[in-house]
């Protein structure tokens, strides 16, 4: 185990007794109640009790010992600049359908970090492989309760396990069987890569994986994403509507004969595939508890419930509105624009963006570059104020081209809103409608 290196506080919560003990953003903790957390997790622990003390070190060097009085198990409210101070866990593994592994040069620098740390799957939900824990970090995870964990199973058959990781694994369900036996539970994700773990092999996954529920609370079903950049990587078919029309039908038999024998659908397809086979939406109730919402599995349906409830915009003078999405979504944010359409003195249109950094099969709204949506909205007339995903924009990163919100707005000549809802848009629209009123 590596030595911790003291974390940075990012920041202290106003109002928490951290605050009103004056530790403030750029100071570094060294200690809490006489020892060095290695990460997050173990700092929640150590200042879980009524009274803290804890050594921080301001940029000079200089140090001090702060105590803290509070409610048991009350947070401190800091928040560091990293989650783990001993060093993430990298991925040691060669998946031949990593997305890591087909990214350009020049992106974010944080795009090109391979964690595969059980820590921030808890959490953050970061999905993991379960294949670099060691013994003791195993009996960590039973012992502190570290649940619900986000595993990436893709295949539980050696042989296609060892064709997607690139090499032998451990076997993952053993792993889960011991910590399932400790009250760990999991939601696990296979990324289906046409020809290596579809049909029979998919098949085998979801009945190895739903064997172990109640500990397995949900399997996503995502379709691989294949960019441009697969240099010296093997040849992989993307999912077309087809394929992504057989898998709905597997999932639809799966949740059927689950549901009557375990109670769960346990098995959730991701929006993608919906979208890309052109098939309706489930209902709300078919997500259960949005288990997967950050894997892109039920935001489509949160997405329409929301745009049916939603209110007329309320703004006092004309606005013509460019609504930015990604071909995958095209005809969600179409419908977005209708319904901002029906609202007085507003115009709303939308600009499907072209992926060019990825290439064209990665549609996704989520992974556009500012530079692509700068060049589609300058080829459009767009109209006064543009509303971009909020998925593709990463707070204090900017979109995954480094390129900033103020940036793009320049290069276009007009405000640029970001949001991530139909609701959120609405909001953002009057605000920008209040704001422009006032000037």
């Amino acid at each position: 185990m590596r030595r911790p290196r003291p974390p940075r506080v990012h920041q202290a919560r106003p109002g928490s007794p951290a605050e009103r003990a004056g530790i403030k953003p750029g100071e570094r903790l060294l200690q809490a109640n006489g020892r060095a957390p290695r990460d997050y997790i173990e700092y929640r622990y150590l200042t879980a009790e009524p009274r803290v003390a804890l050594m921080v070190e301001d940029g000079a060097g200089r140090r001090r010992r702060v105590l803290i009085e509070k409610r048991l198990d009350e947070d401190l409210g800091l928040r560091f600049t990293q989650d783990v101070f001993d060093g993430i866990r990298r991925c040691t593994n060669r998946c031949c359908f990593c997305f890591l592994a087909q990214l350009p040069k020049g992106l974010r620098p944080t795009l090109y970090l391979r964690d595969d740390d059980y820590r921030l799957s808890f959490l953050h939900g970061n999905f993991v492989t379960l294949t670099n824990p060691t013994p003791a970090d195993r009996a960590r995870i039973a012992r502190l309760h570290l649940s619900p964990l986000y595993v990436s199973v893709h295949a539980t058959e050696p042989q296609v396990r060892k064709t997607l990781f690139g090499r032998p694994t451990r076997d993952p369900l053993a792993e889960m069987k011991w910590l399932t036996a400790r009250g760990i539970e999991f939601h696990t994700q296979i990324v289906v890569c046409p020809g290596v773990n579809d049909g029979v092999h998919l098949e085998q996954t979801v009945h190895d994986l739903a064997a172990l529920h109640p500990g397995v609370r949900s399997i996503g079903v995502v379709p691989v994403g294949l960019t441009r950049h697969r240099r010296g990587l093997p040849k992989l078919q993307p999912l077309g509507p087809g394929l992504a029309e057989e898998i709905l039908g597997q999932v639809r038999r799966w949740q059927r004969q689950l549901r009557r024998r375990l109670g769960s659908r346990l098995v959730f397809a991701a929006d993608e595939l919906y979208l890309a086979a052109g098939s309706a939406l489930p209902g709300r109730r078919c997500y259960e508890g949005f288990w997967q919402l950050g894997n892109g599995i039920g935001g489509a349906r949160l997405f329409l419930d929301e745009l049916n409830h939603l209110p007329r915009l309320d703004v006092r003078g004309p606005l013509a509105v460019t609504l930015v999405t990604g071909k995958g979504a095209a005809g969600l944010v179409g419908l977005l624009a209708r319904k901002l359409d029906m609202s007085p003195n507003v115009q709303a249109e939308v600009c499907v963006v072209s992926n060019r950094l990825f290439g064209s099969s990665v549609t996704t709204a989520g992974l556009l570059a500012g530079r692509d949506i700068a060049r589609a909205l300058q080829r459009s007339r767009s109209g006064e104020v543009v509303i971009v995903p909020a998925s593709a924009i990463r707070e204090g990163e900017g979109f995954l081209d480094g390129m900033r919100m103020e940036e793009l707005a320049r290069q276009v000549s007009v405000p640029v809103l970001a949001a991530g809802t139909p609701r959120e848009a609405v909001r953002v629209l009057e605000q920008f409608d209040r704001d422009r009123s006032r000037t």
